[in-house]
């Protein structure tokens, strides 16, 4: 089979990582494959195409920060995608995150209508079926169930300065993802599917994959990470994200850091250069890192990884940690209580940093041998191959 995926980077970050991972399963089973992305530059892949010019991103930018219309610019560029899909031909295309300021959304899915192609698309988080957000947990938010508008997340990913159009855009993205001859929806978590299936996209396929990691290179490891970064016999607490927005819960990890004392110290990757100046003595930033290497380092070296987020979805860094046998404390938070199965990861309510405090206290050494069925990525690659051969033969048999 012959595979078009397409997500707003190729190899870095998780849904990066993931769109690779499956790259690379298609290429070892003897398939043909290849990575659409908009954003940075392509990671552990030969197989590539970007899309547009960063004067597109720069225009879907400005249309969402004044417009609050996201997804809206790139026209040409999509159109000259389109083609290049039309070239490639292939069996299936399967869409990651399409919001990222790279892609005119509503040309893409007109032309996937048109050509009739099956479509697999993988949602990382709820953007596909709200009027704006990617997450309404922290407002408590039901908006996207009877049709957004005043929208509480306006000020938030994808950020919209001065108009809120969400009531429109929902409308709009009814239009642009529905009637599709043949669409099935991904989720890491039956978190998310229950969303999806409460939302106008409830006729179509949910099929439940969840998140796996490379244990080639998530793994424990040897280094002078403590001796270079000047902790001593501190004990270490890392957190890890892409950028801490305030859903990540910087305020708590700071909190957090004030309530451990000076036995521990905080190590926060993923800080900007603005949040860099402004944390404390006690608490260590560094800018984000998308070598995988170094974040097995990071894993391997810390006494236990820290998860406050107060919106999320699957987070691999959970998993990324426990391979590394780096104990896990996180919130309860989207679909990390269905994790809770996995040794070494306490789950405590959202916001309760005291309980959080206390879990990291308790001594948790790691005492067992990694199964490699318990997380491991080309399982959830493997996964997903199988999904794309049901459709296949579905199609084959006119179902």
């Amino acid at each position: 089979m012959r595979i078009l995926q397409v997500n707003v980077v190729c190899g870095i970050g998780s849904t990066g990582r993931i769109a690779t991972d499956i790259h690379q399963a298609l290429i070892q089973d003897g398939h043909e494959s290849m990575i659409a992305f908009g954003r940075n530059e392509a990671k552990n892949c030969d197989t590539t195409y970007k899309i547009g010019r960063i004067e597109n991103i720069l225009t879907d930018v400005f249309m969402t920060r004044i417009l609050d219309r996201h997804g809206a610019a790139g026209k040409q560029a999509t159109r000259d995608f389109c083609r290049v899909i039309e070239q490639y031909r292939p069996d299936i295309v399967h869409l990651h995150n399409i919001h990222g300021y790279y892609l005119h959304v509503e040309t893409l899915m007109k032309h996937l209508k048109e050509m009739n192609i099956p479509v697999v698309w993988t949602l990382h988080d709820c953007w596909s079926f709200t009027g704006h957000c990617t997450y309404f947990d922290a407002p408590k938010c039901d908006k996207w169930k009877t049709g957004c508008g005043n929208c509480p997340r306006k000020g938030d990913y994808p950020q919209s300065w001065l108009m809120d159009r969400s009531r429109k855009n929902l409308v709009e993205k009814k239009e642009w993802f529905s009637g599709f001859g043949s669409l099935t929806f991904v989720t890491p978590s039956h978190w998310l599917k229950d969303l999806v299936k409460s939302s106008y996209l409830s006729s179509y396929e949910v099929t439940v994959v969840p998140n796996g990691i490379d244990l080639q290179k998530f793994s424990p490891k040897e280094s002078d990470l403590r001796t270079k970064l000047g902790l001593g016999d501190k004990k270490v607490v890392l957190g890890v994200a892409m950028s801490w927005i305030p859903r990540k819960g910087l305020a708590d990890m700071l909190k957090l850091a004030d309530l451990l004392g000076d036995d521990y110290r905080i190590l926060l990757i993923g800080v900007s250069e603005a949040q860099l100046k402004q944390l404390p003595q006690h608490v260590l930033g560094i800018k984000r890192t998308s070598s995988v290497e170094e974040l097995s380092d990071y894993y391997s070296m810390a006494d236990v990884l820290a998860v406050s987020s107060y919106e999320d979805n699957y987070p691999t860094v959970v998993l990324e940690a426990l391979a590394c046998q780096t104990p896990v404390v996180a919130y309860r938070t989207g679909g990390i209580p269905e994790m809770a199965d996995k040794p070494y990861l306490t789950i405590v309510d959202k916001g309760d940093v005291e309980a959080m405090a206390e879990s990291i206290r308790q001594p948790n050494p790691f005492t067992w041998e990694l199964d490699p069925s318990f997380m491991e990525r080309s399982n959830s690659a493997q996964a997903i191959l199988d999904l794309y051969s049901r459709i296949l033969t579905k199609e084959r048999h006119g179902e």
